[in-house]
């Protein structure tokens, strides 16, 4: 079931689209992670979504229904670049006053558990202003939980975190999409952090998306390869087949062959050799998360 679906989704700002058609599609218990550079799209396409924005054309469906409907809004839970905290009141204080906002039946229980459920105490008294980042952080996404929703958007949340910081929200995110069944789409800059959590990615470059994937089909692609060209490809690959035993290879559209499962590339050049295939191109071929995400935004400078 999808849990979000867009269509052609966008919004144009004093003459530049920030988002631009966006075709997005999150499925039901995913951890979606919406990966791209700084003024990518992504705070905005994540505005669009719970409704502080309003799409130039377009348009975005939660749980099958608009964004503005009562019902959908009642099942989101967002927390949209830094948390609106009060300074001066503490945690609890301020999960209370937004549980009291929202008319929740219950507000001082709530307000507990929530804090709990983020690893916030329910009984400290400090003002959020002597709040480290982390624990601002948390608190956040506590408000976000608040009347809980069925579908979280988090926009950055482990940005200027410690390591560990960043260990502690991994594993709330991990924890409410396993025990609470919470969909959550969490935008990042932080690849190899969101490569443990994720199941499903989005890559949005200049306000479009140029990619959606699972995290199988990411790994698939990310895995080591020996990389082919040879002036006879369909022998080669054949040969290559029944002579080495390889099961696990494709042939790409431009005749390159790539082959992966260890192999042993003296044996593949001397196979064809011997039977008169000459080799154009050899090599291993290593790519790992971040080096195909940002092959895919259209470079190498830093997301």
């Amino acid at each position: 079931m999808a849990v979000i679906q867009t269509r052609e989704l966008s919004k144009r700002y004093q003459g530049r689209w920030a988002v631009d058609s966006l075709d997005l599609r999150v499925e039901q218990g995913d951890i979606y992670g919406f990966i791209g550079r700084n003024g990518a799209g992504k705070s905005t396409a994540l505005k669009l979504l719970c409704g502080l924005a309003r799409p130039t054309r377009g348009e975005a469906l939660i749980f099958g229904r608009p964004i503005r409907d009562p019902v959908t809004r009642s099942r989101v839970g967002a927390l949209i670049e830094r948390p609106g905290l009060y300074p001066d009141l503490s945690g609890h204080e301020n999960l209370r006053l937004y549980a009291a906002l929202l008319g929740l039946d219950s507000p001082e229980r709530q307000t507990a558990e929530t804090l709990e459920t983020v690893g916030l105490a329910p009984g400290e008294k400090k003002p959020v202003r002597h709040y480290s980042i982390g624990m601002k952080q948390r608190l956040g996404v506590a408000l976000a939980l608040l009347g809980g929703p069925d579908l979280l958007l988090l926009d950055e949340p482990i940005s200027g975190l410690d390591p560990e910081g960043i260990r502690e929200m991994r594993e709330l995110l991990l924890r409410l999409n396993r025990e609470r069944g919470l969909t959550i789409l969490v935008s990042s800059h932080i690849l190899g952090e969101l490569s443990k959590i994720a199941t499903r990615y989005g890559i949005i470059q200049e306000g479009r998306l140029v990619e959606q994937i699972t995290a199988g089909e990411l790994a698939r692609k990310c895995t080591d390869y020996l990389h082919l060209k040879a002036d006879q490809p369909q022998k080669a690959a054949a040969l290559l087949e029944r002579e080495l035993r390889l099961t696990r290879w494709e042939m790409r559209p431009e005749g390159e062959i790539r082959i992966y499962e260890p192999v042993d590339a003296r044996s593949v050049g001397q196979t064809l050799a011997l039977a008169g295939v000459a080799v154009e191109e050899m090599g291993l071929h290593r790519q790992d998360l971040e080096s195909y995400f940002l092959e895919r935004m259209g470079g190498s400078d830093h997301v």
